[in-house]
């Protein structure tokens, strides 16, 4: 079948390159287009190039390399302390003496040691709290530090008394014997004491014998041609201000 007029000529023959280009930046802005540049872009070679000068420098600005950095790997390892474990060791002998000094405390308490008179009750009581006191630290470490003041002073003043009292024959050694639970138990205490105060904190930074950083210490030194912080300083206001 013949048509009676020849097929319409395209929309966009007669397309300019300052549309087209208005156009193809619409598209690489992510914008609606005002007409389709398609056509004109695969006759028109000034607008290909552009449109690829274009998506090139788009690609630039979106697409940055990275800013080189200094390795601090080597300083950062240097200042982490090697995993130190939860020295299970020394927490489960703490235990052991605990439960020791919880049976000497009942034995008291229960009149199987000693005549159960009144002080021998304060004593076992006493005994009693210093094996829940340890029991609980090597249950729960961080509590080691709590406890190392008042049992520390117990021991102490108890060493020098018992001492005498030996000197003076007023004691037997099997009944001294009985407070090395507690002299050992201060010993442990105060190794979980550490063991917990020390796990995770970080090391020192090395220095030279000058007291300048070593190239450990460049994880606190300021970017080049960074400012230093200035420490902050509250301002003084109102009444406050003189």
């Amino acid at each position: 079948m013949t048509r009676n007029f020849p097929d319409p000529p395209s929309d966009y023959w007669n397309m300019r390159c300052e549309e087209c280009r208005e156009a193809l930046s619409a598209r690489l802005d992510g914008e609606a287009e005002p007409v389709s540049p398609d056509e004109h872009l695969t006759s028109c070679a000034e607008c290909r190039a552009w449109f690829a000068g274009a998506e090139r420098l788009r690609r630039a600005m979106l697409l940055r390399p990275a800013p080189p950095v200094p390795d601090l790997t080597a300083a950062i390892l240097e200042r982490t302390p090697a995993p130190s474990g939860e020295h299970w060791g020394r927490r489960i002998a703490l235990a052991v003496v605990a439960i020791g000094q919880l049976g000497l405390a009942f034995a008291q308490l229960l009149g199987t040691a000693h005549a159960g008179v009144h002080l021998d009750h304060e004593s076992g009581a006493w005994n009693l709290a210093v094996g829940v006191g340890l029991l609980t630290a090597a249950l729960l470490p961080r509590t080691a530090g709590g406890q190392l003041p008042l049992l520390t002073g117990f021991v102490g003043v108890l060493l020098v008394l018992s001492a005498g009292d030996l000197t003076a024959g007023r004691v037997t050694p099997a009944r001294l014997a009985t407070h090395l639970l507690v002299v050992l138990g201060l010993a442990l205490l105060y190794a979980v004491h550490r063991d917990h105060r020390d796990r995770g904190a970080p090391r020192p930074a090395a220095t030279a014998g000058d007291g300048v950083a070593t190239s450990g210490s460049t994880v606190d030194a300021p970017a080049p041609g960074r400012p230093r912080s200035r420490p902050f300083r509250r301002q003084v206001h109102g009444r406050h201000a003189a």
